[in-house]
This record gives structure tokens, C-alpha cells and sequence, in this order.
């Protein structure tokens, strides 16, 4: 029946283990658990960064857009006074021809 039973000191030293162990196991616990909670913070803070670099996207894209229809503008603008300029141009020019057609005239008599 002896065989049966452990020494009692036997059993405060299989206890002393136990509790070592047990406070090991709760250290890493704890340390884990601090690594996951940074862990955490990191992937907040890139999801973060995610959500930051998709709106700066969208943004981009629709000033893209804004400077392509600002161009298209400039570009009729520009199209347009040189248009104005041509036709001043002419004018000027057929009102000098004019001119000096009707010195020359004149001048011949008719």
C-alpha cells in the first residue's frame, strides 16, 4: 500500500514545480500578450495609413481630372485669341491694301 503513496516531500517538490512552471507560463502569457497588443496598434495604425493613401488616391485622381479640364479650357482660350489676333491681323492688313489701292488710284485718276 506504500507504493501506492508519494513522500510528502516529495510532494512539495512536485508542487514548488508546479508553481515555478505555472508562474513561467504566466509570464510568457504576459509577455505574449503585450507582443500581440503592439501587434495590434501596428495593424491599426497601417490600416490607418491604408484608408490615409486611398483617400489621397481618390483625391488625386479627381484633381487629375480637374487640371485635364482646366487644360482643355486653357487650350480653347488660347485658340480663341489667336483667332481674334488673325482676323485683327486681316483686317488691318485689307484696310492698308485698301488704302493704298486708292492712293495708287487717285493718283493714276480713276
Amino acid at each position: 500500500m506504500d507504493a501506492d503513496y508519494i513522500p510528502r516531500k516529495e510532494h512539495e517538490e512536485f508542487a514548488d514545480r508546479m508553481l515555478t512552471e505555472n508562474k513561467r507560463l504566466e509570464d510568457e502569457n504576459d509577455r505574449q500578450n503585450h507582443r500581440i497588443a503592439a501587434l495590434e496598434e501596428n495593424v491599426k495604425e497601417i490600416t490607418s495609413l491604408a484608408v490615409s493613401v486611398e483617400k489621397l488616391a481618390v483625391n488625386m485622381e479627381g484633381t487629375l481630372k480637374e487640371l485635364e479640364k482646366q487644360g482643355k479650357r486653357i487650350e480653347m482660350l488660347e485658340g480663341r485669341d489667336g483667332e481674334m489676333w488673325r482676323k485683327v491681323t486681316s483686317y488691318i492688313i485689307t484696310t492698308v491694301i485698301g488704302i493704298a489701292a486708292g492712293y495708287i488710284f487717285t493718283q493714276i485718276g480713276m
